[in-house]
């Protein structure tokens, strides 16, 4: 077998398979998706794996949490012995510096979490006896894992790690702070987290800086920006936790997030918004195409139906409506639920990026 492991949120899997299947095509590869639903993984099969792997770079995936490269499937493993097999597999594979191992993000998956941290305790020597895994961990090679679908079934895989999700599942672990105002809160913490690398978020959240938060209600993006030193004005016609009010960076404004706009430029906008992706898509469009802002993070959220569909069509119109040329990364994050979540920012030129000379 050759091609992708993908790991997605459970029930989006035929949306996946559709971006995989679109993905795969467009780059004038050829194969399948190989998926059942509410299993929380596609199989993207085809001829040349390394040509798909390049191809399909992981942070232009939408609704993949995770992209491995398949190695081989082992559907009927011995429970008395499940490691001979792997070995077997992985002889020709080269050497890795880690081992993962891991189950989808699923109702049948979770019960094979004590299995898989058994099986990995023993696999690990038998891997560095065998030369296949480094005795410490070595960011430099590419990591083997190992995903459990059930007691006798198990997919091996690899990543590098510069094109994958550095944690287990591609889930970050985000603990809810008790004096959060809501559960959004963490949407937008794992937005910062996966859409931006550590020189954009070094560089695009510096103290003082000034955001809008539209259809802010109860604060939780506004709260979550002001912890990074950012001052916001919060546009709602609803109320505000008093905990985001607490933080003294944030001024709340009863106003329609929908027609309200800054009496100057801004560095952030972001937007948690329920209604039309389309309607939403078009606006924040018009903020990054009028300058209102220079960095943005909006939620679309998806229709019950057809959903890779309508994620494709409103990001075009975002693209196009904006009217200049702009980074733009998407993804359905662990604590999204029907939606996807954007960020966009103007691509940078190097004149652009000098200061401008004074005329005399």
């Amino acid at each position: 077998m050759d091609g992708l492991l993908c790991y997605c949120r459970q029930g989006f899997e035929p949306e996946l398979a559709a971006e995989l299947t679109e993905r795969a095509a467009m780059a004038g590869i050829a194969g399948y998706a190989r998926t059942e639903r509410d299993t929380g993984h596609v199989l993207f099969l085809c001829e040349d794996g390394a040509m798909l792997d390049r191809a399909l770079p992981f942070s232009t995936l939408i609704f993949a949490r995770q992209k491995l490269r398949l190695l081989a499937e082992l559907p009927r493993l011995d429970p008395n012995d499940r490691i001979t097999p792997m070995l077997a597999a992985l002889a020709d594979s080269g050497s890795f510096g880690e081992l993962v191992m891991e189950h989808p993000d699923s109702e049948a998956g979770k019960p094979l979490a004590g299995l898989a941290r058994s099986l990995g305790n023993a696999l690990r020597p038998a891997l560095r006896k065998a030369g296949l895994l480094r005795a410490q961990d070595d960011a430099r090679l590419p990591r083997l894992h190992v995903c459990l679908l059930a007691g006798s079934h198990a997919l091996l895989a690899s990543s590098r790690p510069n094109d994958s999700a550095p944690w287990p599942q591609g889930i970050p672990r985000l603990r809810m702070p008790p004096e959060a105002p809501s559960r959004s809160a963490l949407k937008l913490e794992e937005a910062l987290l996966v859409l931006l690398d550590a020189e954009e978020s070094a560089r695009l959240l510096k103290e003082g800086m000034v955001a809008a938060d539209l259809g802010a209600a109860p604060g939780g993006w506004s709260w979550v920006l002001a912890r990074h030193l950012l001052r916001v004005s919060a546009i709602d016609n609803g109320p505000l936790r008093q905990s985001v009010l607490d933080t003294g960076r944030v001024q709340h404004l009863r106003a329609d997030g929908f027609a309200w706009q800054p009496p100057h430029p801004l560095d952030w906008m972001v937007c948690d918004m329920v209604e039309q992706p389309r309607r939403v898509a078009e606006r924040m469009a018009t903020w990054l195409r009028e300058g209102w802002c220079r960095h943005a993070i909006f939620n679309l959220k998806l229709p019950m139906k057809k959903r890779w569909q309508e994620t494709r069509l409103c990001l075009e119109l975002f693209a196009q409506q904006a009217q200049k040329s702009l980074t733009i990364r998407a993804r359905q994050l662990y604590h999204d639920r029907e939606e996807i979540t954007v960020f966009a920012t103007p691509i940078t030129t190097r004149n652009e990026a000098l200061p401008r000379r004074r005329r005399d």
